[in-house]
Order: structure tokens, then sequence, then C-alpha cells
């Protein structure tokens, strides 16, 4: 991997910029586009990029990782889990949990963990090694 790439501030700088990002969509776009699937494509690729802040190489799978993650977490959409814990109220639960399954948010976090994969396979030159996870 490039040197750049390894320094961790290269991955906090990224996690931030998409923290903020994903802040503004949720806050202040409303439509049928960005809000729905350009926030699930980004939110993938915003959780590799806090990992990777702590954990900058090592991790060649990481993005199948999170698409893991992402797929159990719309499952527990699709369960109604911000309902079963009671938590409906909390508009920080629902925003976070999210409550409603979509095949096609599946679909967003499947882009994203693809485009994620490619930044660190042909960008950062991250290949697989004996020791990567």
């Amino acid at each position: 991997m490039s040197e750049v790439f390894k320094n961790r501030s290269f991955y906090i700088i990224s996690a931030l910029i998409l923290f903020l990002t994903e802040c503004l969509i949720a806050l202040f776009v409303h439509d049928r586009i960005v809000r729905p699937y350009i926030g699930d494509l980004l939110v993938v690729i915003l959780i590799c990029m806090v990992v990777r802040s702590f954990i900058p190489k090592g991790i060649y799978k990481l993005p199948l990782y999170v698409f893991i993650f992402a797929v159990i977490v719309e499952i527990l959409q699709f369960v109604d889990v911000v309902g079963l814990l009671r938590v409906s109220d909390m508009a920080v639960a629902r925003t976070i949990i999210g409550t409603n399954f979509s095949w096609i948010d599946i679909i967003m976090y499947a882009i994203g963990c693809v485009i994620t994969w490619i930044f660190q396979v042909f960008i950062c030159k991250d290949r697989k090694t004996d020791t990567d996870i």
C-alpha cells in the first residue's frame, strides 16, 4: 500500500467528510434518490473508512464484512427491531437502525462495498497477504 494511504489521517478525514455528508443528507435532503439510495451507498463506505482509521491495513475482506453487517441491520429492520426494543419514539434510533426493510438498500450496500473494494485494491494497492483476515 502506498505511504499516503497507510497514514490513518487519510481515513480519519475521509470518515469525517462522509459523516458530515451523511448528516447533511439526513437533515436537508428529502428527495426520492439521494437520501434513500446514495445515503445507503455512502454509509457502508463511511463504516469502512472508520474501521480503516483504526486498522489501516490487514483486513482485505473489510468490504465483505461491512456488507454482512449492513445486511444484518437490514434484516433487523425487517423484524422491526426498533419496535421490539420499544425505541420507536427515539428519532436517533430510527435513523441509525432504520425502520423500513428494502431489497434496494441491500443492493446499494453491495455497490458501496464494491466501490470500497475497488478503491482498496486498485487505488491503495492493498493486496491480500498471509496475515490478512
